[in-house]
């Protein structure tokens, strides 16, 4: 299943042999400094800090960038909101919580199997059990939901140049329909893997 729907990057860094579940309780520690952290300064070291920690998992440049490269644009809306509707600092602020929590959680799944990280979400679902719910499939929509985030903003992102290529960015069925059709593929792709595995009931 990794090769379906994780970026795992194979390796042997403290960070690859850490257990699923700490590394999930990092991420969500983690991603509470970053709300109480205030000040750019403050998240300009925690920025220093996820930089080192992508350094000493050996994932490499390209695979670190593939982790923030789908939000890129929407981090630059978001700053130019909160500029207007703030300033300068709270933007910048606001922009780093958002871009550093998606290169946290992308570092995550980089260095987790996919196999090990819906074990342990499946143990954290356990109790939904006493609702008739399966924690499996939910453990596997979870994981599916969150490799599937990249892949549609890389649609998003194809499509767009594909659009400035062919000379019709403004127009919106010329991105509406292809990145619909794109989704679609995906879907239909993802779908035939789970049957493939039996996963399709």
């Amino acid at each position: 299943m990794s090769g379906l729907t994780g970026a795992y990057v194979p390796g042997r860094s403290l960070l690859h042999r850490l257990p699923a579940g700490a590394k999930l309780a990092g991420l969500a520690v983690s991603c509470t400094v970053l709300l109480l952290l205030r000040s750019p300064a403050a998240l300009a070291g925690a920025a220093a800090a996820v930089i080192l920690l992508y350094a000493v998992s050996g994932v490499g440049l390209a695979a670190a960038w593939a982790q923030v490269r789908p939000v890129r644009w929407f981090a630059v809306a978001l700053f130019g909101v909160q500029l207007v509707f703030a300033d300068l600092p709270t933007a910048v602020s606001s922009t780093l919580r958002v871009v550093l929590a998606v290169a946290l959680a992308g570092l995550v799944t980089l260095t987790t199997r996919t196999g090990a990280l819906m074990a342990c979400l499946e143990r954290c679902l356990a109790p939904v059990r006493f609702a008739g719910l399966d924690p499996f499939r939910l453990s596997l929509l979870l994981s599916l939901t969150l490799r599937s985030v990249p892949v549609i903003a890389d649609l998003v992102t194809r499509v767009r140049e594909a659009q400035r290529a062919r000379g019709v960015e403004r127009s919106p069925r010329a991105f509406a329909v292809p990145l619909v059709v794109g989704a679609l593929r995906h879907a239909d792709a993802l779908g035939e893997a789970l049957a493939a595995r039996g996963l399709d009931d």
